[in-house]
């Protein structure tokens, strides 16, 4: 583990340079034994891919000084207590269309992983996911546990729209888009779920440690969900 400040309020602890699905579900069972703690100057615990950062109130008269040592050492001990906090993620089910007008890389995809575009589709939904961390625009999951005869880098030339909802994948993940944003993964289909609602709580969809299944269904009942 490397810790080490992350701006003037918070502090990350690194625990690889490379994602590894077994360090990443032992780093949501540390957030969730992090929690349990209910430390007053700890604002917020956000699990990365391969970290974790401690968000912190620096006006707080409880804050430890100095911080660095103290967190170093109360990380160590809340990595011994994490075993029992693994497996506490919910398993969302999210419906997705997989048909032509929602997988615009799917014929894209089909040539360069020789199998056809209803194969690449029934790999993609068949395997239970888990989510790695939230990120990139606000409730956007990295998901990881993709079907490795899917696994491709991103696109050469990113799209400068991604519509919302779309589910793509790249390197091992799927992501689903919670808005029209920018992107370079490959779309492979679409949800009619709202991915976030500023309005709904909890807003995001999903959290990190949430387990997904990815449910087929046909335009008719895309139309019907939308």
């Amino acid at each position: 583990m490397r810790l080490s400040p992350l701006g003037d309020s918070a502090l990350y602890a690194e625990f690889g340079e490379t994602l590894d699905l077994q360090t990443n579900q032992s780093l949501q069972a540390l957030a969730a034994a992090l929690r349990a703690r209910r430390l007053p100057w700890l604002r917020d615990i956000v699990p990365a891919l391969c970290g974790i950062a401690l968000h912190v109130d620096p006006y707080h008269p409880g804050l430890p000084d100095p911080i660095l040592p103290h967190c170093k050492a109360l990380l160590a001990e809340c990595l011994k207590l994490a075993g029992k906090f693994e497996d506490s993620g919910r398993t969302v089910e999210v419906p997705v269309c997989y048909a032509a007008e929602f997988g615009l890389d799917l014929p894209e995809l089909a040539a360069k992983l020789s199998l056809s575009q209803a194969e690449i589709a029934k790999r993609h939904a068949k395997l239970l996911h888990r989510v790695l961390m939230v990120g990139f625009s606000p409730g956007q999951p990295y998901i990881g546990g993709l079907d490795p005869r899917l696994s491709l880098p991103r696109r050469a030339t990113p799209r400068t729209r991604m519509p919302a909802g779309s589910v793509a994948i790249a390197n091992l993940q799927t992501a689903v888009y919670p808005y029209e944003t920018p992107g370079g993964w490959s779309i492979i289909g679409r949800t009619p779920l709202r991915v976030f609602d500023p309005a709904r709580e909890p807003p995001s969809l999903f959290a990190p440690g949430d387990r997904v299944r990815f449910m087929p269904i046909a335009l008719s009942e895309f139309e019907r969900l939308a």
